[in-house]
C-alpha cells in the first residue's frame, strides 16, 4: 500500500487506533476492527477501503479529503460508501462533491446521511453509534460507540435452560440489552462539549482534542474559538474513567517537544499514564 500520510497507530484492547491530527492541517481517524473512519482532513490510501466514515464537523482540517476518499473507492470498484455528518453540512458537503465531478468526469457515488444530537446509527448488529452536540465555532458533533449485547434479565436468572427455552417459545421477552461505551471521538471542542456529555467521561477509549498547552494562552479565548486547554483537563482529571485518552489536534504553534513539556508540568502523571500525547 502506498503510505501518503504520516498515519501513527496504537492497540489497546483489541482495538487499533490509527491516525493523522494537526489542528489547522488536518485530521483523520480510523478504528480499525470496527470498521469506522472519523473525519477526512486527509484520506491515507490504506483508507479508503473502509466504507463508513463519521465526520465531525466541516472545517477543511476535518472535511478537505472526503472528494479523495469518495473518489478512490469508485476507482477501486468499491460500494459507494456511508458518510455521516452533522446535519447542516449535507447539503453543501454534496455540491461540494458535485464541484468535483464536474473538474475531474469521475463520478462521486456515495451516500450522506445527516446527523443531529442524539441520533444513533446502527452498524451492524452489535454496534450502535452514538451523536452528541459540541461546543465549537460552527455545527459540530461528537460520537459515542457502543458495543450492544443482550443479557438475560435479573428474575431469570436462576431458571433452568429448559425453562428459558420455554418463555422464549411463549414469547417472553428474556433479555436485555446493554450497552458498553468501548470508544468515544470528541472531535473540536470546548469543554463543554466533555461536560454536557458524560458518557464522554466513560467511553473505554477516548479521542479528545488538546490543542493549547502553553501557560500564557488566555484559556477564555481558547474556549470562544471551540478549543480546549491542557489546563481544562486538569480541572476535570478526576471525572475521566477511560483506560486510555488520546490528546490530540495539536495547535502548529507548538513543536512536539514543546506540547510533551508543558502537558507535563500540568498533568506529571498524565493522568496516571492513561493519556498519550498523539503527536
Amino acid at each position: 500500500m502506498v503510505e501518503n500520510v504520516p498515519v501513527a497507530s496504537h492497540v489497546h484492547d483489541g482495538l487499533t487506533i490509527e491516525g493523522y491530527s494537526r489542528a489547522a492541517v488536518q485530521t483523520c481517524w480510523r478504528v480499525n476492527e470496527l470498521k469506522l473512519l472519523f473525519d477526512a482532513g486527509v484520506q491515507p490510501w490504506d483508507f479508503m477501503g473502509t466504507p463508513t466514515m463519521f465526520i465531525s464537523h466541516a472545517h477543511l482540517d476535518h472535511i478537505a479529503a472526503l472528494p479523495a476518499y469518495v473518489s478512490r473507492r469508485r476507482m477501486m470498484k468499491m460500494d459507494p460508501p456511508v458518510i455521516y455528518m452533522p446535519d447542516s453540512a449535507v447539503d453543501t458537503a454534496w455540491k461540494m462533491l458535485q464541484t468535483f465531478r464536474s473538474l475531474d468526469r469521475g463520478a462521486m457515488p456515495c451516500e450522506l446521511v445527516g446527523l443531529l444530537g442524539g441520533d444513533e446509527t446502527k452498524i451492524g448488529r452489535e454496534i450502535v453509534v452514538k451523536s452528541v452536540e459540541v461546543k465549537h465555532t460552527i455545527d459540530a458533533l461528537g460520537f459515542i460507540v457502543y458495543q450492544r449485547r443482550m443479557k438475560l434479565k435479573p428474575e431469570y436468572l436462576e431458571l433452568s435452560g429448559e425453562q428459558i427455552r420455554a418463555l422464549k417459545e411463549a414469547g417472553t421477552e428474556i433479555t436485555n440489552e446493554v450497552r458498553i461505551p468501548i470508544f468515544a471521538y470528541t472531535g473540536d471542542t470546548a469543554p463543554q462539549g466533555l461536560d454536557n456529555n458524560p458518557e464522554f467521561y466513560d467511553a473505554k477509549i477516548l479521542i479528545s482534542e488538546l490543542t493549547f498547552a502553553a501557560p500564557e494562552h488566555r484559556r477564555e479565548k481558547i474556549h470562544k474559538h471551540g478549543h480546549m486547554h491542557v489546563d481544562d483537563y486538569r480541572e476535570r482529571q478526576d471525572r475521566f474513567n477511560n483506560e486510555l485518552i488520546i490528546g490530540s489536534h495539536a495547535s502548529t504553534r507548538y513543536t512536539d517537544p514543546q506540547i510533551k513539556r508543558f502537558v507535563k508540568q500540568t498533568l506529571p502523571t498524565l493522568l496516571d499514564n492513561r493519556l498519550k500525547l498523539w503527536l
